[in-house]
């Protein structure tokens, strides 16, 4: 499973969410996230069809599918839940 996280540095919601991933992470170390700025990554923005309510957080299974999006400011709670149940896809 890989997370795709999409903020930018003018969006408070992603300076909220940024010590949450960083504990996640820290905690999980074999989840993989890849981290997008709005306004810098155009191609991956484009291609995940990312508006600009921010942030968003693109769960891809091991295939590259996407199998969940969520948006805001999601309590860590919720995100190791989300992450512990579809941790083998």
């Amino acid at each position: 499973m890989k997370v795709l996280k999409f903020g930018a540095v003018w969006c408070p919601g992603c300076l909220v969410m940024k010590p949450r991933w960083s504990e996640i992470e820290s905690e999980n170390a074999w989840l993989e996230t890849v981290m997008y700025d709005f306004d810098q990554d155009k191609e991956a923005v484009e291609k995940y069809n990312i508006t600009d309510t921010l942030p968003q957080f693109v769960f891809l299974d091991k295939n590259d599918e996407e199998f969940l999006r969520l948006s805001g400011e999601i309590e860590k709670d919720k995100l190791i839940s989300i992450i512990q149940e579809n941790k083998d896809k």
